[in-house]
């Protein structure tokens, strides 16, 4: 193909007479202004992000919540449960010892992977990032989680285990 012999020549060519090299070709500037407008674009979500949880924070749990009868839940075993409200927050269900129980959000505190009771150790592993949380407490034992796993109080009557939310240890001072 010469430029001598034009009818050979593709006519979109000669409508589009940008060499192939101009038109890949990214300059500084323009990936400089691309990398600003996506850094933009980032913050603006972030930013969209913290004022929805300003303008509309979580609720708190209210009342009691029928969860399982007990004798489901052997000694040393957990449940997994939800419970239904303005959103769905998993938790787990920890039968650690005869007459004692143990309820926390299975969200990690670090990236809100699921956590799972390990009866062996009776701690909470997050196997994310290895963080380990006592399944007493919730407190962290182990490992990037910055808080203590988000408890609810446990109430066992007539062979049903009953959650409600923590109640404030000092509320009644």
């Amino acid at each position: 193909m010469s430029k001598e012999d034009p009818e050979k020549e593709p006519s979109w060519k000669s409508d589009f007479p940008i060499e192939m090299k101009r038109g890949t070709h990214v300059s500084r500037r323009e990936f400089a202004k691309f990398l600003g407008l996506l850094s933009g674009a980032f913050a603006l979500s972030n930013g969209f992000i913290v004022i929805r949880a300003m303008a509309f924070p979580d609720k708190p749990l209210e009342g009691e919540h029928f969860i399982v009868n007990a004798e489901e839940v052997p000694v040393g075993e957990m449940f997994q449960f939800e419970i239904q409200g303005g959103k769905h927050i998993p938790y787990i269900l920890i039968h650690l010892e005869e007459n004692e129980w143990r309820a926390f959000e299975q969200k990690c505190t670090h990236l809100t992977c699921a956590v799972r009771y390990q009866k062996d150790v009776n701690q909470i592993q997050c196997p994310c990032h290895n963080g380990w949380f006592s399944a007493d407490t919730g407190e962290v034992l182990q490992g990037p989680p910055p808080r203590p796993l988000p408890q609810l109080d446990v109430a066992v009557r007539d062979g049903k285990v009953y959650v409600r939310e923590e109640q404030e240890a000092n509320e009644n001072v």
